[in-house]
């Protein structure tokens, strides 16, 4: 089952209780998400659309947490929004990796600037 889509609008972010669910980007996997994995968070952070697609792999519980819960948590839980923005550190380190294994596979190697 489809979560959300890549390119959609977010309205929600949603936290994994039981399951396990994937996270693809241009039809690649690139994340496996397991039960208290936070989804979606993106979207509600930046108000843009999805930047990947999430689907389902096994039974799967969620709790969706909209744009007025989500500004409320931040709010009255500093440690809420410490949790969220150490997770978009984390995927976004992933990420980075990713890149210089991939240009590193392909030779590419960036020039400075004169």
């Amino acid at each position: 089952m489809i979560v959300f889509q890549e390119g959609e609008p977010g309205k929600d972010m949603y936290v994994l209780l039981q399951g396990s669910a994937q996270v693809s980007l241009g039809g690649d996997v690139i994340e496996l998400a397991r039960e208290g994995a936070l989804l979606g968070e993106m979207a509600l952070v930046d108000s843009a659309a999805r930047s990947a697609t999430v689907t389902t792999i096994s039974a799967c519980r969620f709790v969706s947490v909209d744009a007025r819960q989500f500004d409320l948590l931040v709010r009255e839980s500093p440690q809420f929004a410490r949790h969220v923005m150490k997770i978009m550190a984390e995927r976004l380190r992933r990420m980075n990796e990713r890149l210089r294994e991939a240009v590193a596979e392909v030779g590419v190697h960036g020039r400075r600037p004169r």
